[in-house]
């Protein structure tokens, strides 16, 4: 074990190395998904074990994200349709989320965190919790944490050409003159994370190889690499191999 440790270490320095003077990605999303494979593999039986595993291997992986410079990180943790799991399983959840966005939120934490998704569809307890999170994080200045919770890529892109029509129809404008003044940056302007680059990076861990609706309209030129690791077995040799696979691509962005 402690020879296989040292070969990692020498691993990691190594990719590091190869990372000096690449392109890196500014912004980087992150499915953390198998939190609850992980639990069953390790023969637990409660599968929050796993999701508490899961997000205490957050507050590493921003730091390894904050070691690369990384300026934007958007971490989903529960889909719209996540809402539709039975009490006893969503509960827990919502509770492990909850505490995470407050040790997120610690004065000691140098990271803005900004909550993403359909808030009000969750219970009032835990909208105030993680809009509490959100607020005491306001004044920092280190990496943008965006916390994806109630999120799916569909409803985001409904909720922004909604917000838009309602905006033109306050200002008088025909149906007509909506439809015809409907662009790609006037629906951009009103997705959850408007003011932020897209993300160049998109990593899904666990082996499963789809977006899920992730960051549908934002992630049209990401990179998307996927890791056969579970979320909380995800080393820092697989994100310097992750972010060393974005550098070594060559992005034209469809020119």
């Amino acid at each position: 074990m402690a020879i296989s440790n040292l070969l990692y270490r020498i691993y990691e320095r190594r990719l590091a190395r190869e990372l000096t003077g690449q392109p890196l990605p500014r912004h980087i999303g992150v499915m953390v998904d198998g939190n609850r494979r992980w639990a069953r593999d390790m023969g637990l039986t409660d599968p929050n074990d796993g999701h508490r595993a899961g997000a205490k291997h957050i507050e590493r992986f921003l730091g390894w994200c904050d070691e690369l410079g990384v300026e934007h990180v958007t971490i989903w943790l529960l889909s719209t349709e996540n809402l539709s799991r039975p009490k006893e399983q969503l509960d827990p959840l919502l509770d492990i989320i909850d505490e995470l966005a407050g040790e997120l939120a610690e004065d000691g934490q140098p990271w803005q965190l900004r909550m993403v998704g359909a808030l009000d569809l969750l219970p009032e307890e835990h909208q105030a919790a993680l809009k509490s999170a959100q607020q005491r994080t306001a004044d920092k200045r280190g990496m943008q944490v965006n916390l994806a919770v109630c999120y799916g890529g569909q409803r985001e892109i409904a909720d922004a050409v909604r917000s838009f029509i309602l905006e033109q129809a306050a200002t008088g404008a025909s149906l007509e003159e909506v439809a015809e003044s409907i662009d790609a940056d006037s629906i951009a302007r009103h997705l959850y994370m408007t003011g932020q680059p897209d993300p160049d990076l998109v990593i899904r861990t666990s082996g499963e190889q789809r977006i899920s609706g992730f960051l549908l309209w934002q992630s049209a030129y990401s990179e998307f690499y996927f890791c056969d690791s579970n979320w909380p077995d995800f080393r820092r040799v697989d994100f310097l191999r992750a972010v060393r696979s974005f550098a070594i691509r060559d992005r034209r962005y469809g020119k």
